[in-house]
């Protein structure tokens, strides 16, 4: 997710700056950050600003010779933070534009609010198509999520081979639940037959009564379209109740953290993403890799380079 976050906010830096030229006196010209620095979804948002950070090293921000400033402000993964936060950067810093949120539902609530003030704002990884759905200021770097579920839902039926799966998606999270929605539509229509529908909440621990329903189906790869908590959480209680199918997953699983809190459980674990360094076709784009990888290691991830 961090090599996704890192590319993504250097698409917004690049989309904003055509705001840049309105105003014509020496103040540095502010640019904002909505981001999860802590709270459920922490990861994304310190991939985002971790990202951001570098890409200055690389623009070296500057228009009309006033030169151009970050400031962060922490939406702790909540709707009220994010739109508070969105709120306070506009009115309080003066922000010409925004990068972030991370996720659809703070950026539903802080896209208000740049809406209403005629801001732009732009997510790097914000994948409900409702985000931006009637909207003149609030823009996305990245797929949505139908795309992304059916992507998925077709690999698992095409490449995988299976005939039928099961799906856990987290409740309390339109995000998930659309996921899972867009996934077993697809799946469906290409012939395949969604077994078993069960859903959780996030923060919740225990699995065994979702995974008991599952291993009953005996489903020939299952769906988890969670963030990265839940998600793992849930596969290391898959595999000890020795549920052994593959699992596929959505771009909220796609951090460290997942990894270090699913262990070897999580091995395997496939996913739709928003960006492999293959993709990096421009010379910004293949520096930026470069300096990443000198910086961060070969095995991070950067996805904040594409909404700046």
């Amino acid at each position: 997710m961090k090599r996704m976050i890192g590319v993504l906010i250097c698409a917004a830096f690049l989309l904003c700056g055509g705001g840049f030229a309105l105003a014509a006196d020496q103040e540095p010209i502010v640019i904002g950050f909505n981001l999860e620095m802590t709270g459920q979804v922490a990861a994304y948002g310190q991939a985002a600003w971790e990202g951001a950070n570098l890409i200055k090293d690389i623009v070296k921000p500057e228009v009309l010779g006033r030169p151009v400033v970050f400031r962060l402000l922490d939406n702790k993964s909540d709707r009220v933070e994010a739109a508070n936060a969105a709120a306070r950067l506009i009115e309080h810093d003066k922000a010409v534009a925004i990068i972030g949120t991370t996720i659809s539902g703070n950026m539903l609530a802080a896209g208000e609010v740049c809406e209403k003030n005629k801001v732009p704002i732009i997510g790097p990884t914000t994948t409900n198509p409702l985000t931006t759905q009637g909207k003149k200021y609030v823009f996305r770097a990245c797929f949505i999520d139908p795309f992304q579920a059916r992507i998925a839902a077709t690999y698992c039926y095409r490449d995988l081979g299976a005939k039928t799966a099961a799906i856990l998606s987290d409740i309390s999270n339109d995000y998930c639940v659309a996921l899972g929605k867009f996934f077993q539509e697809q799946f469906e229509a290409l012939g395949g037959k969604v077994v078993s529908v069960t859903y959780c909440k996030a923060g919740d621990q225990d699995y065994s009564a979702q995974l008991t329903e599952i291993k009953s189906k005996n489903p020939d790869v299952i769906y988890i379209p969670n963030y990265y908590t839940e998600a793992a959480l849930a596969i290391r209680q898959a595999r000890d109740l020795g549920i052994t199918q593959p699992v596929f997953g959505a771009d909220g699983i796609a951090t460290e953290e997942f990894l270090a809190i699913g262990g070897s459980a999580v091995e395997g674990v496939q996913h739709t993403t928003f960006w492999h360094e293959k993709a990096a076709v421009t010379e910004i784009g293949k520096k930026y890799v470069e300096l990443y990888k000198q910086k961060f290691g070969q095995d991070k991830e950067v996805n904040v380079f594409g909404a700046l």
